[in-house]
Protein backbone atom coordinates (compact mmCIF):
# COMPACT_ATOMS: atom_id res chain seq x y z
CA UNK A 1 0.00 0.00 0.00
CA UNK A 2 2.64 2.92 1.15
CA UNK A 3 1.52 5.34 -1.02
CA UNK A 4 -0.12 6.44 -4.60
CA UNK A 5 2.92 8.27 -5.65
CA UNK A 6 1.04 8.77 -9.27
CA UNK A 7 -2.64 9.18 -8.95
CA UNK A 8 -3.85 12.67 -7.70
CA UNK A 9 -7.16 14.15 -8.62
CA UNK A 10 -8.27 14.53 -11.82
CA UNK A 11 -10.26 17.66 -13.00
CA UNK A 12 -11.58 18.11 -16.15
CA UNK A 13 -12.49 21.40 -17.81
CA UNK A 14 -15.52 21.97 -19.55
CA UNK A 15 -16.28 24.40 -22.76
CA UNK A 16 -19.66 26.10 -22.96
CA UNK A 17 -21.72 24.73 -26.79
CA UNK A 18 -21.52 26.74 -29.57
CA UNK A 19 -24.58 29.43 -29.02
CA UNK A 20 -24.93 29.89 -32.45
CA UNK A 21 -25.79 26.57 -33.53
CA UNK A 22 -28.65 25.94 -35.40
CA UNK A 23 -29.64 22.59 -34.04
CA UNK A 24 -29.01 21.09 -30.68
CA UNK A 25 -26.36 18.06 -30.94
CA UNK A 26 -27.26 14.84 -29.17
CA UNK A 27 -24.54 14.02 -26.88
CA UNK A 28 -22.70 10.98 -27.46
CA UNK A 29 -23.26 7.98 -25.01
CA UNK A 30 -19.62 8.18 -23.17
CA UNK A 31 -20.43 5.52 -20.54
CA UNK A 32 -17.93 2.71 -20.87
CA UNK A 33 -14.65 1.22 -20.14
CA UNK A 34 -11.56 3.29 -21.45
CA UNK A 35 -7.86 2.60 -21.63
CA UNK A 36 -4.74 4.90 -22.21
CA UNK A 37 -0.96 5.33 -21.11
CA UNK A 38 0.94 7.61 -19.43
CA UNK A 39 4.64 6.92 -20.43
CA UNK A 40 5.34 3.30 -18.58
CA UNK A 41 2.05 3.29 -16.78
CA UNK A 42 -1.42 1.52 -18.16
CA UNK A 43 -4.78 3.42 -16.68
CA UNK A 44 -8.07 2.13 -17.03
CA UNK A 45 -11.20 5.04 -16.58
CA UNK A 46 -14.16 3.56 -16.15
CA UNK A 47 -17.61 6.11 -16.84
CA UNK A 48 -21.14 5.27 -15.48
CA UNK A 49 -24.25 7.03 -16.33
CA UNK A 50 -27.00 7.23 -14.06
CA UNK A 51 -30.49 7.82 -15.25
CA UNK A 52 -30.82 11.02 -14.57
CA UNK A 53 -27.89 11.53 -17.20
CA UNK A 54 -25.37 12.18 -14.30
CA UNK A 55 -21.61 10.70 -14.70
CA UNK A 56 -19.58 8.68 -12.47
CA UNK A 57 -16.60 7.04 -12.53
CA UNK A 58 -13.19 5.47 -11.31
CA UNK A 59 -9.58 5.25 -12.59
CA UNK A 60 -7.05 2.19 -12.21
CA UNK A 61 -3.58 2.72 -12.59
CA UNK A 62 -2.42 -1.31 -12.59
CA UNK A 63 1.04 -0.79 -12.57
CA UNK A 64 1.31 0.34 -9.23
CA UNK A 65 -1.79 -1.73 -8.06
CA UNK A 66 -4.13 1.11 -7.53
CA UNK A 67 -7.78 0.59 -8.96
CA UNK A 68 -11.07 1.95 -8.44
CA UNK A 69 -9.84 5.99 -7.66
CA UNK A 70 -12.63 7.67 -7.71
CA UNK A 71 -13.40 10.27 -10.10
CA UNK A 72 -15.64 12.95 -9.13
CA UNK A 73 -17.66 16.19 -10.21
CA UNK A 74 -18.00 15.02 -13.98
CA UNK A 75 -19.22 17.50 -16.57
CA UNK A 76 -19.89 17.04 -20.08
CA UNK A 77 -21.23 19.44 -22.74
CA UNK A 78 -21.75 16.68 -25.41
CA UNK A 79 -17.99 17.88 -26.86
CA UNK A 80 -15.92 18.62 -23.68
CA UNK A 81 -16.03 17.03 -20.63
CA UNK A 82 -14.12 17.47 -17.38
CA UNK A 83 -13.63 15.21 -14.23
CA UNK A 84 -11.70 14.92 -11.21
CA UNK A 85 -10.32 12.49 -9.00
CA UNK A 86 -9.59 13.80 -5.59
CA UNK A 87 -7.33 11.33 -4.11
CA UNK A 88 -4.19 12.79 -6.26
CA UNK A 89 -3.67 15.98 -7.21
CA UNK A 90 -3.73 15.61 -11.01
CA UNK A 91 -6.18 17.49 -14.09
CA UNK A 92 -7.21 16.02 -17.45
CA UNK A 93 -9.35 18.30 -19.96
CA UNK A 94 -9.86 16.96 -23.17
CA UNK A 95 -12.59 16.75 -26.16
CA UNK A 96 -14.50 13.64 -27.06
CA UNK A 97 -13.91 12.27 -30.38
CA UNK A 98 -15.35 10.10 -32.80
CA UNK A 99 -18.78 9.30 -31.01
CA UNK A 100 -16.95 8.67 -27.80
CA UNK A 101 -14.44 6.21 -29.33
CA UNK A 102 -11.65 8.60 -28.01
CA UNK A 103 -11.08 10.94 -25.10
CA UNK A 104 -8.51 13.09 -26.59
CA UNK A 105 -6.63 15.22 -23.78
CA UNK A 106 -4.00 17.00 -21.63
CA UNK A 107 -3.13 15.38 -17.76
CA UNK A 108 -1.15 18.52 -15.83
CA UNK A 109 0.72 17.46 -12.73
CA UNK A 110 3.07 19.60 -12.81
CA UNK A 111 4.01 19.85 -16.41
CA UNK A 112 0.79 19.30 -19.07
CA UNK A 113 1.41 15.74 -20.57
CA UNK A 114 -1.03 14.56 -23.74
CA UNK A 115 -2.95 11.51 -22.29
CA UNK A 116 -5.62 9.54 -24.97
CA UNK A 117 -7.79 7.61 -23.75
CA UNK A 118 -9.62 4.84 -26.33
CA UNK A 119 -12.96 3.20 -25.62
CA UNK A 120 -12.31 -0.25 -24.82
CA UNK A 121 -14.73 -2.50 -27.54
CA UNK A 122 -18.16 -2.62 -26.63
CA UNK A 123 -19.46 -5.03 -24.31
CA UNK A 124 -22.24 -7.24 -26.13
CA UNK A 125 -24.47 -8.57 -23.85
CA UNK A 126 -25.99 -12.12 -23.42
CA UNK A 127 -29.40 -11.47 -24.78
CA UNK A 128 -30.64 -13.88 -22.29
CA UNK A 129 -28.22 -13.65 -18.80
CA UNK A 130 -26.99 -16.89 -17.52
CA UNK A 131 -28.14 -18.23 -14.04
CA UNK A 132 -25.24 -16.41 -12.41
CA UNK A 133 -25.58 -13.25 -13.69
CA UNK A 134 -26.41 -10.13 -11.28
CA UNK A 135 -25.85 -8.08 -8.65
CA UNK A 136 -24.70 -9.39 -5.51
CA UNK A 137 -23.66 -8.40 -2.24
CA UNK A 138 -21.56 -10.69 0.56
CA UNK A 139 -19.75 -10.17 4.32
CA UNK A 140 -16.69 -11.09 5.00
CA UNK A 141 -15.49 -10.89 8.68
CA UNK A 142 -12.11 -9.06 9.23
CA UNK A 143 -11.00 -9.69 12.63
CA UNK A 144 -13.88 -8.12 14.63
CA UNK A 145 -15.27 -5.94 12.13
CA UNK A 146 -17.37 -7.34 8.87
CA UNK A 147 -16.63 -5.61 5.11
CA UNK A 148 -19.15 -5.80 2.03
CA UNK A 149 -18.29 -7.03 -0.66
CA UNK A 150 -20.28 -6.36 -4.04
CA UNK A 151 -19.93 -8.42 -7.16
CA UNK A 152 -21.54 -7.24 -10.59
CA UNK A 153 -21.89 -10.07 -13.14
CA UNK A 154 -22.40 -9.89 -16.77
CA UNK A 155 -22.25 -12.79 -19.72
CA UNK A 156 -21.76 -11.30 -23.33
CA UNK A 157 -22.91 -12.93 -26.46
CA UNK A 158 -20.29 -15.86 -26.68
CA UNK A 159 -21.26 -16.85 -22.77
CA UNK A 160 -17.64 -15.35 -21.20
CA UNK A 161 -18.30 -14.16 -17.85
CA UNK A 162 -17.14 -10.77 -16.63
CA UNK A 163 -17.50 -9.64 -13.20
CA UNK A 164 -16.54 -6.39 -10.61
CA UNK A 165 -15.57 -6.65 -7.33
CA UNK A 166 -16.35 -3.50 -4.40
CA UNK A 167 -15.12 -3.32 -1.53
CA UNK A 168 -17.35 -0.80 -0.07
CA UNK A 169 -16.09 -0.29 3.21
CA UNK A 170 -12.89 0.06 2.11
CA UNK A 171 -13.72 2.80 -0.59
CA UNK A 172 -12.63 0.60 -3.02
CA UNK A 173 -14.72 -0.06 -6.54
CA UNK A 174 -14.63 -1.80 -9.69
CA UNK A 175 -11.92 -3.57 -9.37
CA UNK A 176 -11.67 -6.16 -12.45
CA UNK A 177 -12.04 -10.08 -11.89
CA UNK A 178 -9.74 -12.61 -13.69
CA UNK A 179 -10.19 -16.17 -14.80
CA UNK A 180 -14.32 -15.72 -13.83
CA UNK A 181 -15.78 -19.46 -14.49
CA UNK A 182 -19.43 -20.97 -14.28
CA UNK A 183 -19.73 -24.04 -15.16
CA UNK A 184 -22.29 -26.32 -13.86
CA UNK A 185 -23.92 -24.16 -10.93
CA UNK A 186 -20.20 -23.65 -9.58
CA UNK A 187 -18.76 -20.16 -9.60
CA UNK A 188 -15.54 -18.56 -9.15
CA UNK A 189 -12.95 -15.94 -9.80
CA UNK A 190 -9.55 -14.47 -8.74
CA UNK A 191 -8.68 -11.23 -8.39
CA UNK A 192 -4.98 -10.25 -9.30
CA UNK A 193 -4.43 -7.26 -7.67
CA UNK A 194 -5.01 -8.52 -4.46
CA UNK A 195 -3.55 -12.24 -4.54
CA UNK A 196 -7.23 -13.35 -3.80
CA UNK A 197 -9.57 -15.76 -5.15
CA UNK A 198 -13.38 -17.22 -4.58
CA UNK A 199 -14.82 -20.12 -5.53
CA UNK A 200 -18.06 -21.69 -4.32
CA UNK A 201 -21.94 -22.63 -5.79
CA UNK A 202 -24.56 -21.11 -7.31
CA UNK A 203 -27.53 -22.42 -4.80
CA UNK A 204 -30.57 -24.36 -6.54
CA UNK A 205 -32.96 -21.30 -6.35
CA UNK A 206 -30.71 -18.83 -8.16
CA UNK A 207 -30.27 -16.53 -4.91
CA UNK A 208 -27.17 -17.40 -3.37
CA UNK A 209 -23.84 -18.04 -4.19
CA UNK A 210 -22.24 -20.11 -1.28
CA UNK A 211 -18.14 -20.51 -1.36
CA UNK A 212 -14.43 -19.64 0.01
CA UNK A 213 -12.28 -16.27 -0.33
CA UNK A 214 -8.91 -17.37 -0.48
CA UNK A 215 -6.45 -14.39 0.29
CA UNK A 216 -3.80 -15.83 2.59
CA UNK A 217 -6.23 -18.07 5.05
CA UNK A 218 -9.20 -19.15 3.61
CA UNK A 219 -12.78 -17.45 5.06
CA UNK A 220 -16.37 -18.05 4.37
CA UNK A 221 -17.36 -15.53 2.12
CA UNK A 222 -21.58 -16.00 0.44
CA UNK A 223 -23.49 -13.62 -1.81
CA UNK A 224 -26.89 -12.54 -2.03
CA UNK A 225 -28.87 -11.88 -4.78
CA UNK A 226 -29.61 -8.14 -5.12
CA UNK A 227 -31.86 -5.80 -7.82
CA UNK A 228 -29.96 -2.70 -7.23
CA UNK A 229 -26.09 -1.91 -6.69
CA UNK A 230 -24.82 -0.15 -4.05
CA UNK A 231 -22.98 3.07 -4.87
CA UNK A 232 -20.53 5.00 -3.15
CA UNK A 233 -20.93 8.63 -2.71
CA UNK A 234 -19.27 11.07 -5.14
CA UNK A 235 -15.82 12.76 -3.84
CA UNK A 236 -16.36 16.51 -4.02
CA UNK A 237 -13.49 18.17 -6.01
CA UNK A 238 -10.37 19.86 -4.70
CA UNK A 239 -10.61 23.46 -4.37
CA UNK A 240 -8.31 26.21 -3.24
CA UNK A 241 -8.24 28.87 -0.80
CA UNK A 242 -7.07 32.24 -2.24
CA UNK A 243 -3.52 33.58 -2.25
CA UNK A 244 -2.48 35.27 0.47
CA UNK A 245 1.26 37.41 0.83
CA UNK A 246 4.11 34.73 2.12
CA UNK A 247 3.53 33.67 5.52
CA UNK A 248 6.39 33.89 7.89
CA UNK A 249 6.85 31.29 10.28
CA UNK A 250 5.55 33.33 13.22
CA UNK A 251 2.00 33.63 11.24
CA UNK A 252 1.95 30.08 10.46
CA UNK A 253 -0.16 29.03 13.41
CA UNK A 254 -2.69 31.50 13.22
CA UNK A 255 -3.28 31.12 9.36
CA UNK A 256 -3.71 27.95 9.49
CA UNK A 257 -6.27 27.90 12.63
CA UNK A 258 -8.39 30.19 10.64
CA UNK A 259 -7.95 27.57 7.12
CA UNK A 260 -8.59 24.43 9.05
CA UNK A 261 -11.74 25.91 11.22
CA UNK A 262 -14.29 24.04 8.70
CA UNK A 263 -11.80 20.93 8.75
CA UNK A 264 -11.71 20.88 13.10
CA UNK A 265 -15.72 21.14 13.06
CA UNK A 266 -17.11 18.29 10.33
CA UNK A 267 -13.85 17.25 8.78
CA UNK A 268 -10.63 15.39 8.87
CA UNK A 269 -9.86 17.40 12.17
CA UNK A 270 -12.69 16.92 14.01
CA UNK A 271 -12.96 15.32 17.27
CA UNK A 272 -14.74 12.40 16.15
CA UNK A 273 -12.22 11.56 13.86
CA UNK A 274 -9.39 10.90 16.68
CA UNK A 275 -6.92 11.99 14.19
CA UNK A 276 -3.54 13.61 14.94
CA UNK A 277 -1.26 15.51 13.27
CA UNK A 278 2.18 16.78 13.74
CA UNK A 279 3.58 19.60 11.64
CA UNK A 280 7.16 20.56 11.26
CA UNK A 281 8.44 23.65 9.71
CA UNK A 282 11.96 24.71 9.08
CA UNK A 283 12.41 28.59 6.95
CA UNK A 284 15.02 30.23 6.72
CA UNK A 285 16.85 28.32 9.86
CA UNK A 286 14.16 28.96 12.18
CA UNK A 287 12.27 25.70 13.10
CA UNK A 288 8.60 25.07 14.27
CA UNK A 289 6.59 22.20 15.35
CA UNK A 290 2.97 22.16 16.55
CA UNK A 291 0.37 19.52 16.87
CA UNK A 292 -3.49 19.31 16.48
CA UNK A 293 -5.84 16.89 17.70
CA UNK A 294 -5.05 14.20 19.71
CA UNK A 295 -0.88 14.47 18.62
CA UNK A 296 1.60 15.87 20.85
CA UNK A 297 4.77 17.09 19.38
CA UNK A 298 7.08 14.69 20.50
CA UNK A 299 4.44 11.97 19.42
CA UNK A 300 5.25 8.68 17.02
CA UNK A 301 4.41 7.93 13.91
CA UNK A 302 4.73 5.30 11.03
CA UNK A 303 6.53 7.40 8.16
CA UNK A 304 5.74 4.47 5.53
CA UNK A 305 7.43 5.10 2.00
CA UNK A 306 9.18 7.89 3.21
CA UNK A 307 11.21 5.24 4.63
CA UNK A 308 12.31 5.26 0.76
CA UNK A 309 14.34 8.33 1.03
CA UNK A 310 16.46 7.24 3.96
CA UNK A 311 17.40 3.61 2.18
CA UNK A 312 18.27 6.35 -0.90
CA UNK A 313 20.73 8.08 1.47
CA UNK A 314 22.14 4.49 2.68
CA UNK A 315 22.87 4.15 -0.68
CA UNK A 316 24.66 7.18 -0.97
CA UNK A 317 26.53 6.63 2.06
CA UNK A 318 27.73 3.11 1.62
CA UNK A 319 29.18 4.37 -2.09
CA UNK A 320 30.82 7.52 -0.63
CA UNK A 321 32.64 4.85 1.61
CA UNK A 322 33.61 2.81 -1.38
CA UNK A 323 31.68 -0.22 -0.27
CA UNK A 324 29.11 -0.48 -3.12
CA UNK A 325 28.92 1.24 -6.71
CA UNK A 326 25.65 2.90 -8.31
CA UNK A 327 26.18 0.81 -11.18
CA UNK A 328 26.56 -2.42 -9.26
CA UNK A 329 24.17 -5.32 -10.31
CA UNK A 330 21.96 -6.06 -6.93
CA UNK A 331 22.65 -9.83 -7.60
CA UNK A 332 26.49 -9.05 -6.47
CA UNK A 333 24.69 -7.91 -3.07
CA UNK A 334 23.09 -10.99 -2.33
CA UNK A 335 23.79 -14.44 -0.50
CA UNK A 336 25.29 -16.41 -3.37
CA UNK A 337 23.26 -18.33 -5.26
CA UNK A 338 20.21 -16.38 -4.65
CA UNK A 339 19.61 -15.49 -8.05
CA UNK A 340 21.07 -16.40 -11.71
CA UNK A 341 23.05 -14.15 -13.71
CA UNK A 342 21.08 -12.80 -16.36
CA UNK A 343 21.79 -13.21 -20.12
CA UNK A 344 22.11 -9.40 -20.48
CA UNK A 345 22.16 -6.52 -18.35
CA UNK A 346 21.56 -6.67 -14.62
CA UNK A 347 19.15 -4.51 -12.07
CA UNK A 348 21.77 -2.24 -10.48
CA UNK A 349 21.35 -0.47 -7.02
CA UNK A 350 20.65 3.14 -9.17
CA UNK A 351 18.01 0.99 -11.49
CA UNK A 352 16.24 0.43 -7.65
CA UNK A 353 17.09 3.74 -5.99
CA UNK A 354 14.98 5.44 -8.64
CA UNK A 355 12.25 3.39 -9.73
CA UNK A 356 13.69 2.04 -12.76
CA UNK A 357 14.33 -1.84 -12.19
CA UNK A 358 11.08 -3.08 -14.18
CA UNK A 359 10.20 -4.79 -10.96
CA UNK A 360 6.55 -5.17 -9.75
CA UNK A 361 5.01 -3.31 -6.87
CA UNK A 362 4.74 -6.11 -4.86
CA UNK A 363 5.94 -9.61 -5.39
CA UNK A 364 3.34 -12.55 -6.26
CA UNK A 365 4.34 -14.26 -3.36
CA UNK A 366 2.54 -11.76 -0.67
CA UNK A 367 0.59 -13.85 1.42
CA UNK A 368 0.00 -12.61 4.45
CA UNK A 369 -0.92 -14.47 7.46
CA UNK A 370 -2.80 -11.07 8.85
CA UNK A 371 -4.27 -8.96 6.13
CA UNK A 372 -4.31 -6.02 8.42
CA UNK A 373 -0.27 -6.64 8.88
CA UNK A 374 0.26 -7.20 5.39
CA UNK A 375 4.35 -7.43 5.66
CA UNK A 376 5.05 -9.31 8.91
CA UNK A 377 5.42 -12.80 8.11
CA UNK A 378 7.92 -11.69 4.59
CA UNK A 379 10.89 -12.96 5.19
CA UNK A 380 14.14 -12.75 3.58
CA UNK A 381 14.10 -16.08 1.96
CA UNK A 382 10.57 -15.49 0.75
CA UNK A 383 12.18 -12.42 -1.09
CA UNK A 384 14.99 -14.42 -2.52
CA UNK A 385 12.75 -17.06 -3.67
CA UNK A 386 10.86 -14.85 -5.72
CA UNK A 387 13.69 -13.70 -7.31
CA UNK A 388 14.71 -16.79 -8.52
CA UNK A 389 11.70 -17.28 -10.51
CA UNK A 390 11.42 -13.58 -11.07
CA UNK A 391 15.21 -12.91 -12.15
CA UNK A 392 17.10 -9.72 -12.19
CA UNK A 393 17.44 -9.31 -15.66
CA UNK A 394 16.72 -5.30 -16.51
CA UNK A 395 14.27 -4.77 -18.79
CA UNK A 396 15.13 -3.59 -22.28
CA UNK A 397 13.07 -0.65 -21.56
CA UNK A 398 12.98 0.87 -18.23
CA UNK A 399 11.11 3.77 -17.39
CA UNK A 400 9.55 4.99 -14.30
CA UNK A 401 7.60 2.52 -12.10
CA UNK A 402 7.05 2.78 -8.48
CA UNK A 403 8.01 -0.53 -7.16
CA UNK A 404 7.57 -1.03 -3.47
CA UNK A 405 9.20 -4.35 -3.74
CA UNK A 406 12.54 -3.05 -5.39
CA UNK A 407 13.35 -0.60 -2.68
CA UNK A 408 12.28 -3.39 -0.07
CA UNK A 409 15.11 -5.24 -2.30
CA UNK A 410 17.54 -2.41 -2.05
CA UNK A 411 17.21 -2.22 1.72
CA UNK A 412 18.02 -5.97 1.79
CA UNK A 413 20.79 -5.76 -0.65
CA UNK A 414 22.53 -2.96 1.45
CA UNK A 415 22.16 -4.86 4.59
CA UNK A 416 23.57 -8.09 2.94
CA UNK A 417 26.45 -6.27 1.89
CA UNK A 418 26.95 -4.65 5.47
CA UNK A 419 26.48 -7.98 6.87
CA UNK A 420 23.77 -6.41 9.53
CA UNK A 421 20.35 -5.45 9.90
CA UNK A 422 18.44 -2.86 7.88
CA UNK A 423 17.45 -1.50 11.43
CA UNK A 424 21.42 -0.86 12.77
CA UNK A 425 22.04 0.40 9.03
CA UNK A 426 20.19 2.89 9.59
CA UNK A 427 21.68 3.82 12.78
CA UNK A 428 25.41 3.65 11.89
CA UNK A 429 24.72 5.92 8.12
CA UNK A 430 22.17 8.31 9.45
CA UNK A 431 20.27 8.68 12.78
CA UNK A 432 22.85 7.91 14.81
CA UNK A 433 25.12 10.59 13.51
CA UNK A 434 22.12 13.15 13.18
CA UNK A 435 21.19 12.28 16.69
CA UNK A 436 17.56 10.92 15.57
CA UNK A 437 17.52 9.26 18.53
CA UNK A 438 13.22 9.05 17.40
CA UNK A 439 13.92 7.49 14.44
CA UNK A 440 13.62 3.91 14.42
CA UNK A 441 12.52 0.56 13.39
CA UNK A 442 11.41 -1.16 16.62
CA UNK A 443 10.06 1.38 19.78
CA UNK A 444 11.35 1.23 23.07
CA UNK A 445 8.90 0.70 25.90
CA UNK A 446 9.52 4.71 26.60
CA UNK A 447 8.70 5.18 22.47
CA UNK A 448 6.07 2.95 22.62
CA UNK A 449 3.87 5.00 24.95
CA UNK A 450 4.16 7.50 22.34
CA UNK A 451 3.07 6.15 19.53
CA UNK A 452 0.14 7.07 18.42
CA UNK A 453 -3.11 4.36 17.89
CA UNK A 454 -3.60 4.63 14.40
CA UNK A 455 -6.48 4.58 12.29
CA UNK A 456 -8.18 3.42 8.66
CA UNK A 457 -9.25 5.85 5.46
CA UNK A 458 -12.57 5.73 7.35
CA UNK A 459 -10.89 6.71 10.75
CA UNK A 460 -11.93 3.48 12.48
CA UNK A 461 -8.99 1.82 14.38
CA UNK A 462 -5.84 0.06 12.49
CA UNK A 463 -2.78 -1.37 13.64
CA UNK A 464 0.76 -0.57 12.94
CA UNK A 465 2.35 -2.36 10.23
CA UNK A 466 5.46 -4.20 10.92
CA UNK A 467 8.51 -5.31 8.36
CA UNK A 468 11.20 -7.93 8.02
CA UNK A 469 12.39 -8.00 4.62
CA UNK A 470 10.78 -5.11 2.63
CA UNK A 471 11.92 -2.40 5.75
CA UNK A 472 14.10 -0.26 3.66
CA UNK A 473 10.26 0.45 1.56
CA UNK A 474 8.26 1.57 4.51
CA UNK A 475 8.91 0.66 8.44
CA UNK A 476 10.74 3.42 9.70
CA UNK A 477 8.85 5.19 13.03
CA UNK A 478 9.56 8.85 13.71
CA UNK A 479 8.71 12.45 15.18
CA UNK A 480 7.85 15.36 13.47
CA UNK A 481 11.27 16.86 15.23
CA UNK A 482 13.47 13.88 14.04
CA UNK A 483 12.01 14.00 10.55
CA UNK A 484 12.78 18.41 10.81
CA UNK A 485 16.38 18.15 11.79
CA UNK A 486 16.48 15.49 8.54
CA UNK A 487 14.88 17.81 6.15
CA UNK A 488 17.57 20.24 7.43
CA UNK A 489 20.28 18.47 6.65
CA UNK A 490 18.60 17.63 3.38
CA UNK A 491 18.50 21.49 2.94
CA UNK A 492 22.19 22.56 3.75
CA UNK A 493 24.60 19.80 3.75
CA UNK A 494 27.07 21.71 4.20
CA UNK A 495 25.62 23.05 7.83
CA UNK A 496 25.20 19.53 9.83
CA UNK A 497 26.15 19.19 13.12
CA UNK A 498 29.89 19.26 14.16
CA UNK A 499 28.56 15.63 16.11
CA UNK A 500 27.88 14.23 12.98
CA UNK A 501 31.59 13.80 11.80
CA UNK A 502 32.51 12.35 14.71
CA UNK A 503 30.37 9.26 14.08
CA UNK A 504 32.28 6.42 12.12
CA UNK A 505 30.30 6.86 9.20
CA UNK A 506 29.54 10.61 9.49
CA UNK A 507 32.42 11.84 8.18
CA UNK A 508 31.10 11.12 4.91
CA UNK A 509 27.24 12.44 5.12
CA UNK A 510 27.78 15.88 3.76
CA UNK A 511 28.75 14.60 0.71
CA UNK A 512 26.34 11.99 0.83
CA UNK A 513 23.21 14.11 1.08
CA UNK A 514 24.40 16.10 -2.11
CA UNK A 515 25.25 13.19 -3.97
CA UNK A 516 21.55 11.89 -3.12
CA UNK A 517 19.86 14.75 -4.54
CA UNK A 518 20.98 14.68 -8.04
CA UNK A 519 18.76 14.62 -10.58
CA UNK A 520 19.11 10.99 -12.58
CA UNK A 521 15.89 9.76 -14.18
CA UNK A 522 12.48 11.17 -15.43
CA UNK A 523 9.51 10.28 -12.93
CA UNK A 524 5.78 10.95 -13.49
CA UNK A 525 4.19 13.75 -15.46
CA UNK A 526 6.14 16.93 -14.60
CA UNK A 527 8.89 14.88 -12.31
CA UNK A 528 12.14 14.02 -11.58
CA UNK A 529 13.39 11.23 -9.56
CA UNK A 530 17.15 11.61 -7.46
CA UNK A 531 17.89 8.91 -5.05
CA UNK A 532 14.04 8.48 -4.20
CA UNK A 533 13.27 11.87 -3.64
CA UNK A 534 10.78 13.04 -6.57
CA UNK A 535 11.48 16.82 -8.22
CA UNK A 536 8.89 19.19 -9.31
CA UNK A 537 10.71 20.91 -12.10
CA UNK A 538 7.55 23.79 -11.62
CA UNK A 539 8.24 24.62 -7.96
CA UNK A 540 11.77 23.31 -7.26
CA UNK A 541 10.09 20.68 -4.23
CA UNK A 542 11.93 17.62 -3.80
CA UNK A 543 9.06 15.00 -2.06
CA UNK A 544 7.68 12.18 -1.05
CA UNK A 545 4.91 10.47 0.79
CA UNK A 546 4.03 7.93 3.04
CA UNK A 547 1.09 5.44 3.66
CA UNK A 548 0.72 2.38 6.11
CA UNK A 549 -2.76 1.11 6.78
CA UNK A 550 -2.79 3.46 9.60
CA UNK A 551 -0.86 6.60 9.30
CA UNK A 552 0.20 8.83 6.64
CA UNK A 553 3.48 11.36 5.94
CA UNK A 554 4.02 13.76 3.94
CA UNK A 555 7.57 15.93 3.54
CA UNK A 556 9.56 18.13 1.23
CA UNK A 557 12.31 20.36 1.12
CA UNK A 558 13.01 23.32 -1.32
CA UNK A 559 16.96 24.40 -1.24
CA UNK A 560 16.54 27.19 -3.52
CA UNK A 561 13.33 28.81 -1.17
CA UNK A 562 15.03 27.24 1.87
CA UNK A 563 11.99 25.70 3.81
CA UNK A 564 11.27 22.60 4.19
CA UNK A 565 8.10 21.05 5.90
CA UNK A 566 6.97 17.80 7.47
CA UNK A 567 3.29 16.56 8.35
CA UNK A 568 2.67 13.19 10.20
CA UNK A 569 -1.10 11.91 10.47
CA UNK A 570 -1.85 8.98 12.25
CA UNK A 571 -4.86 7.81 9.83
CA UNK A 572 -4.77 6.21 6.39
CA UNK A 573 -5.38 6.88 2.86
CA UNK A 574 -9.48 7.98 2.56
CA UNK A 575 -11.75 8.37 -0.39
CA UNK A 576 -10.36 12.15 -1.02
CA UNK A 577 -6.65 11.68 -0.80
CA UNK A 578 -4.25 11.74 2.41
CA UNK A 579 -4.19 14.53 4.81
CA UNK A 580 -0.74 14.60 5.24
CA UNK A 581 0.07 14.95 1.52
CA UNK A 582 -2.91 18.07 1.60
CA UNK A 583 -1.93 19.69 4.33
CA UNK A 584 1.97 19.21 3.63
CA UNK A 585 1.03 20.83 0.56
CA UNK A 586 -1.25 23.29 1.36
CA UNK A 587 1.27 24.66 4.04
CA UNK A 588 3.91 24.98 1.46
CA UNK A 589 1.62 26.67 -0.80
CA UNK A 590 1.18 29.57 2.48
CA UNK A 591 4.84 29.60 2.47
CA UNK A 592 4.94 30.23 -0.92
CA UNK A 593 2.30 33.29 -1.16
CA UNK A 594 0.10 30.96 -3.93
CA UNK A 595 -3.47 29.82 -3.25
CA UNK A 596 -3.81 26.84 -1.10
CA UNK A 597 -5.77 23.84 -1.11
CA UNK A 598 -8.93 23.36 0.79
CA UNK A 599 -8.52 21.17 3.64
CA UNK A 600 -12.13 19.63 4.76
Amino acid sequence: MFCRVFLTCIVFSLLALNAASDFAQEKPAIAGDYTGTLGPLHLKLHINASPDGSLTGSLDSPDQGATGIPCSNFQFDGTSLNFGVPAVHGTWKGTVADNAHSLNGTWSQGNPMPLVFTREQAFVAAPKPSAVDGIWLGKIKQDSEELRVQLQIKSDTAGKEYCTFDSLDQDVTGIECANVAFTDNKFSFEIPAGHAQWSGTLSADGKTLNGTWTQGTPAALNFERQSTAITLPPVPPPSYEPAVAAVSLAQLRSVLDRDLADAFKNGELAPSTHVGVTIGVVDHGERLVFSYGVAKDDSIFEIGSMTKTFTGLILSQMVEQGKVKFNEPVRDLLPEGTVAKPGGEGITLLDLATQHSGLPRLPDNLNPADNKNPYADYTAADMYAYLKKQGVAKPAKTDFLYSNFGFGLLGQALSDRAGTSYSQLLNDEITGPLRMTDTVITLTPEQQARFLPGYDGRHRPARAWDFVAIAGAGAIRSTASDMLTYLEANLHPDKLPPTAAIAPDGKTLQAALTQSHELRADAMSGMRIALAWLYETDTDNYWHNGATGAFNSFGLFNPNADYAVIVLANTSVGRSGALADALGRHIAQRLAGKPALVIR
